[in-house]
């Protein structure tokens, strides 16, 4: 049976290591044969949403790549003094698939997507293994700061359950927002901002004077007319974060152009992408309708899938010096904005959906949202550079990331199950169930409304 298991284990880590882009036309084709699709419909398929997602991410790796060394520059010349540097999310992800216990955990979260779509607990269906990392690695640093394997699974239990009525409670959000039908966002990256996002925008509302402003990108083109088209404001934007980087002119308008081409081309990928999805949604919604009535799953995908919003960009792209400037002037901050500052696109994407696109709100939200997440990854700090370390990593002096614990809801799970865990647990537990039951309640009446 251990034989069995190791050779199980075997095939599952070759197409894990051989990344998303092989992993995902597998698992798309698999899914499509469930669903009833021939297999040469759900291979095809399967083929060409990973072909659009390669496009996605060949054009989020163009913003990455030159908003990164300009927000890197930005930090360099003001001379902010932070003594922790954030190593950004590549880091802790192999810090992650490093650690002895990562197979189980990965095969517990799987577990859990199954047997909560099973008993209808969840309607996401999560086919982004590679983003198991972010829930894996609460489980991790739970499990090198107390020893414990029961914590460690108890923690990425917790991660995952959460993650996954998030992603199935924001699910609206991708559909109405992003025009993607289907999709849900498993990705604790994206969903973490919600937690706070979403009350604060409720907040917002019953300001008076402050809910009526209202501006977006749709309003940038009635007024600043063709210097309000995405194009235009990917040049302007761009080269404003180059000219703060204290780039030359022609570096600058590089920048700005690159920016641009950020604006034109990621829709027409997630064009692409959705061109391969459609089959199988089709398909999906058969199967559930004719198996499971009155039900719909939705497909849980990587949330580089609605970065490219050109209101997503815009929000992020003004953060960026507002989040470095943010950091020297926060009040118990340590952590210095460095290489997660070129994904800012992530932590912002739900947060401008759920504002709708009101670029004031987005970035009053999205500046809260960074403060947690600049405070959080200065607490969980020390454990995490001395996880990396235990691996091999060396840095000089403390990490940080915009992701591990430093994300909301991350830091709220790894704080209960390592300070006093015998209460902080059942609190965590009890607040997740009272909000659980008040989401559910609230989605049966919109529901009944319709």
């Amino acid at each position: 049976m251990e034989a069995i298991l190791d050779i199980i284990y075997a095939g599952f880590q070759t197409i894990l290591n051989a990344g998303s882009l092989v992993m995902l036309p597998i698992i798309i084709t698999l899914i499509g044969l469930i669903f009833g699709v021939k297999f040469s419909k759900a291979f095809k398929s399967g083929v060409t949403i990973a072909i659009g997602f390669a496009g996605i991410n060949l054009v989020v790796n163009l913003l990455k790549s030159n908003i990164g060394p300009a927000a890197q520059a930005m930090v360099q010349n003001f001379g902010i003094n932070l003594d922790i540097i954030d190593v950004g999310w590549g880091a802790i992800a192999s810090v992650t698939w490093a650690s002895p216990i990562i197979a189980i955990l990965v095969f517990e979260i799987l577990f859990i997507n199954i047997v909560m779509l099973t008993f209808k607990l969840t309607d996401t269906m999560d086919v982004d293994i590679w983003n198991y990392h972010h829930m894996a690695i609460v489980g991790i640093m739970v499990y090198f700061s107390t020893n414990s394997v029961f914590l460690a699974m108890g923690a990425s239990a917790v991660m995952a359950v959460v993650t996954f009525k998030l992603s199935d409670w924001t699910q609206p959000l991708v559909e109405k927002y992003f025009g993607i039908p289907d999709v849900s966002l498993p990705t604790v990256s994206a969903v973490s901002s919600v937690i706070i996002a979403a009350p604060m925008n409720w907040l917002i509302d019953r300001i008076p004077v402050i809910n009526k402003i209202d501006f977006s990108i749709s309003s940038a083109k009635k007024y600043l007319g063709f210097f309000g088209e995405p194009m235009m404001l990917g040049i302007i934007l761009g080269v404003g974060i180059g000219l703060l980087a204290k780039y030359d002119l022609a570096q600058s308008f590089n920048l700005g152009v690159n920016m641009a081409a950020v604006m034109v081309l990621i829709p027409k990928m997630t064009s692409l992408f959705m061109e391969g999805l459609m089959p199988i949604s089709e398909a999906a919604k058969k199967f559930t309708q004719s198996r499971f009535k009155g039900r719909k799953l939705f497909i849980g995908l990587d949330a580089a899938v609605v970065v490219g919003n050109e209101n997503v960009i815009t929000t992020s792209l003004i953060l960026t010096p507002l989040v470095i400037a943010l950091a020297v002037i926060l009040p118990g901050n340590r952590v210095l904005p460095f290489a997660d500052l070129a994904v800012l696109t992530f932590r912002v994407a739900l947060v401008v959906a759920i504002c709708k696109g009101n670029l004031f709100r987005s970035i009053i939200i999205g500046l809260v949202t960074m403060a947690a997440v600049l405070l959080a990854g200065t607490i969980t700090s020390p454990v995490l550079t001395a996880l990396a370390t235990s691996v091999g990593l060396q840095f000089d002096g403390g990490i940080a990331s915009f992701a591990a614990t430093a994300l909301t809801e991350s830091f709220l799970v790894f704080e209960a199950f390592t300070k006093n865990p015998m209460i902080s647990i059942p609190v965590l537990l009890l607040v997740f169930g009272i909000v659980w039951f008040f989401m559910s309640k609230k989605k049966k009446v919109a529901q009944t409304e319709e």
